[in-house]
């Protein structure tokens, strides 16, 4: 399955386009991407 999302972080973090991360809940992974746009 695939999701576009607008993400606000809590914390900044240095990232760059093309990024991979992983979206985790309660020490379990639920959910990976790529970081397509930085909106500033």
């Amino acid at each position: 399955d695939n999701v576009k999302m607008v993400v606000e972080l809590i914390a900044p973090i240095a990232m760059d386009e093309g990024l991979r991360f992983a979206i985790r809940e309660g020490g379990r992974t639920v959910g990976a991407g790529v970081v397509a746009k930085i909106i500033e």
